[in-house]
């Protein structure tokens, strides 16, 4: 669902769980956001992830943003996967 631009920053727009069966320093996961963006990634309970507004959104500068998420373990070789959210603005003043 498009997110509103003029919701406050702190506002959650996704709910990510991450885990990776290995044990130890390669079962540790963290995650973290590529690119700039209005969004930023807060570490939860249990292996999940808040995204959430971090800044202000204009739809008429832009009517989505894309960033993509990197998950990381801690294993050596540290092995790592992505996958990219779409977040779209809605305008809230339309005229």
């Amino acid at each position: 669902s498009p997110v509103p631009e003029d919701v406050p920053a702190g506002t959650v727009v996704a709910v990510l769980k991450v885990r990776d069966r290995d044990s130890g320093e390669n079962g540790q996961v963290s995650c973290e956001l590529s690119g700039e963006s209005p969004l930023s990634i807060v570490a939860s309970s249990g292996g999940s992830y808040k995204v959430v507004t971090a800044s202000a959104r204009d739809r008429e500068q832009a009517s989505e943003h894309r960033v993509t998420v990197v998950a990381r373990d801690r294993g050596r070789p540290a092995l790592w996967s992505s996958t990219e959210l779409v977040l779209e603005v809605s305008d809230v003043n339309d005229n």
